[in-house]
């Protein structure tokens, strides 16, 4: 267990920051008051819209002026105040005394510098280092982040490495100049489970070899479990809650913290049972299953890239699916899981019809393999798709009714006041207020359009949905909201899932049955209860061993087990 110093590295005091709105100045946030000590990892929690990247942008100086800044407090590094410091004097602290670890690494790095001049860039601007010595640095750090052959990595841009070396790279620019404090901001939010916990273990071992203090920004739970030493919970701009990690997760005093906790799924509670719990409370007329399958598929196989391009390629492109074949049944749900790149969105895609695939697929008794889009309109009644993002899934230009009632206007179904009060039955069901028809996706929260998004989803009474990483953007409350929504309609309505997700504990949630898929084939199937509780793959018995678990003296028990393997 690490060994923490008293001595406070960095010490936000009374921090305020307004926010300027037409209607005026709007606090968000409300006197912020934390140290971060010597060798300590503080975990900044809380739900979207809390405060947690406001803080961290105004330690950094990177507030956007147009719109928000500090109105009272001080941020002291040592005998620093950044809140005083010039332009000038906090781009020589911004990367060298405080570094920062963004969200999502492709949109942090510049996509038109090789990966070894931005890494160069940052410690010739720091450490003043040139040429060959920056390359040197450069290479070294790569390397202590564990990216395989950093001498080509240096020479290759963003978009050759995956999402896991892109995040890798972004750490070793952030620890070159071997900063006193790193700030990850949600920096695992967007990885698969395993790159997760790599990425995990890394920021914990880097800690211990350049002494860096943490201050990790997350509202994943089981990630605090993972790597706090002290938790701050943040609420509507106010840290309403801070104390070791132990007692947050054992004696959480503030009925916030107790919901957030109780949201996070965990993996094994549904241990001993065949499939999700019961949700609805019209249970008792919920919809029977049926031993007809409203989905079969058999031999599908997907392959990018066109014949032409084969032929001055040299060969052709490996298949993105491979040979794929499941059964879904009404009131069914199959939880499709693997990492990126396994062809689990692809499956999906194809399924529905929306990319050019082999092998049958049959919807309600229609084979669509071979269908044109005019032939395919029929079969999208029986099938929908709930994408990841609701945000780029609705028009920003259409208000919310507009978007619900497209469907029925395509198909033809109604007339206008029929298709009023379709939307207006829709938008209940999901849990919103009719009079939400008139607005537009930019005025509701994230859970709020995702719940839109299942409303359109549902205008078409379909029968078959493939859920794509459908909660995977969402805060923990939110998602076990969408997720009990998703279950009650299941219930009621006889809907059928293509649950896909890299959420190992979401999925053991959801499903009936499990498909795992690695390579673009599926690699271990069966019951929910066989593939959790008796794993035969590897490759999913690494999976679910890497799923964070959302208790602090796990954590130790899983280090001491690592050690002794």
């Amino acid at each position: 267990m690490t060994v923490l110093s008293p001595t406070p590295v960095l010490t936000v005091c009374n921090l305020c920051v307004d926010a300027r709105t037409p209607e005026g100045r709007r606090r968000v946030l409300d006197d912020i008051s934390f140290d971060l000590n010597l060798g300590e990892t503080l975990c900044i929690a809380g739900e979207s819209g809390s405060g947690k990247s406001v803080t961290s942008l105004s330690i950094m100086g990177l507030l956007p002026k147009a719109s928000l800044q500090v109105a009272s407090g001080s941020i002291h590094l040592g005998e620093k105040n950044l809140v005083a410091l010039s332009n000038r004097a906090m781009r020589s602290v911004r990367g060298g005394d405080v570094a920062m670890v963004f969200q999502e690494p492709m949109t942090s790095l510049n996509p038109v510098m090789s990966i070894g001049a931005q890494l160069t860039e940052a410690i010739s601007e720091h450490q003043g280092s040139e040429g060959g010595t920056a390359q040197t640095i450069a290479r070294q750090m790569l390397d202590a982040v564990h990216i395989t052959d950093p001498a080509r990595r240096m020479t290759q841009y963003p978009h050759e490495l995956s999402g896991g070396m892109r995040q890798r790279v972004m750490i070793a620019m952030a620890l070159s100049c071997r900063p006193k404090v790193l700030i990850a901001d949600e920096p695992t939010t967007a990885l698969d489970v395993t790159v997760q916990a790599q990425i995990l273990k890394l920021m914990r071992e880097l800690k211990q070899e350049f002494g860096a203090s943490i201050i990790l920004i997350t509202h994943d739970m089981g990630v605090v479990a993972e790597m706090a030493d002290r938790v701050a919970v943040m609420q509507n701009g106010r840290i309403i809650e801070q104390d070791d990690a132990l007692s947050i997760f054992e004696k959480p005093t503030q009925a916030y913290t107790q919901e957030l906790l109780a949201a996070v799924p965990r993996l094994g509670a549904h241990t001993g049972t065949d499939g999700p719990p019961r949700v609805s409370p019209q249970a008792a007329t919920a919809v029977p299953p049926s031993p007809s399958p409203i989905l079969h598929v058999r031999n599908l196989n997907v392959t990018y890239g066109s014949p032409a391009r084969w032929l001055f390629k040299g060969k052709p492109h490996p298949a993105a699916v491979n040979d794929v074949s499941f059964e879904l049944r009404p009131c069914e749900t199959l939880g499709l899981v693997g990492e990126s790149g396994s062809g689990k969105s692809t499956t999906g895609k194809a399924v529905l019809g929306l990319i050019p695939f082999t092998g049958d697929v049959v919807i309600d008794n229609r084979n669509i393999a071979g269908l044109n889009a005019r032939q395919m309109q029929p079969v999208r009644r029986s099938a929908q798709m709930i994408f990841q993002d609701p945000y780029a899934s609705l028009d920003p230009r259409m208000a919310v009714g507009a978007a619900i009632a497209e469907p029925l206007i395509i198909h033809g179904l109604g007339g206008r006041s029929e298709r009023d009060d379709r939307v207006a039955e829709l938008l209940r069901r999901v849990g919103l207020q009719p009079d939400a028809a008139t607005r537009y996706p930019h005025e509701f929260s994230g859970g709020q359009r995702q719940r839109i998004c299942i409303a359109r989803a549902l205008a078409l009474q379909p029968k078959l949905i493939v859920a794509d990483e459908s909660v995977a953007a969402l805060d923990v409350s939110v998602r076990a909201r969408v997720l009990d929504l998703m279950l009650e309609l299941q219930e009621t309505m006889g809907l059928a899932y293509l649950f896909i997700s890299h959420d190992m504990a979401v999925v053991e949630r959801m499903s009936h049955h499990v498909a795992v898929m690695r390579g673009g084939r599926i690699v271990e199937t069966g019951t929910r209860r066989a593939v959790f509780e008796n794993p035969q793959d590897d490759y999913t018995k690494a999976l679910i061993a890497a799923v964070p678990i959302p208790d602090p003296r796990a954590r130790h028990l899983k280090d001491d087990f690592s050690e002794r393997a």
